[in-house]
């Protein structure tokens, strides 16, 4: 293959790998998940919604790097499940609070083993977790807390 050719190599790209890993992680999320009746996405809104309880969906489209197109649906079956719900703000009528509901906040006790079960799908040790978790963030442009 010509020299200016190998950029395009899917060997060559960071992307592809990052794009294959997280499919492969979510595929393993799935027994787990499926025992909660949640989906990947779910669970990482609720994994917000159970540290922080209330938020406008702005700010969980945000930490979620998610779009109102991805986001919206998301919520309206989440709300449907009756795990929050979703009202205006006294404040701005043109924000949107979520409320986690109790029915929510008990979902997040089944949902405690999970972290600790999937660390035991992913054949990495402690020191490359870390490491790995801080390069995804700093490719993201974020600050980590771990």
């Amino acid at each position: 293959m010509a020299k200016k050719y190998e950029a395009l190599k899917i060997e060559n790209q960071l992307c592809f790998p990052l794009y294959a890993c997280a499919k492969e992680v979510i595929k393993k999320y799935r027994p787990y998940l499926e025992e909660i009746d949640l989906t990947y996405t779910q669970y990482i809104a609720m994994m917000v919604l159970w540290e922080h309880k209330e938020m406008n969906v702005k700010e969980l489209g945000e930490r979620l790097y998610l779009d109102s197109g991805t986001l919206t649906p998301l919520l309206k079956k989440l709300e449907k499940k009756g795990l929050f719900s979703r009202k205006r703000s006294e404040e701005d009528e043109r924000k949107l609070i979520v409320t986690i509901t109790q029915q929510g906040m008990e979902l997040r006790e089944k949902a405690c083993e999970i972290p600790a079960a999937m660390g035991g799908c992913i054949d990495l040790d402690r020191e490359e977790v870390l490491t790995l978790y801080h390069l995804l963030y700093k490719i993201l442009g974020k600050e980590t807390g771990m």
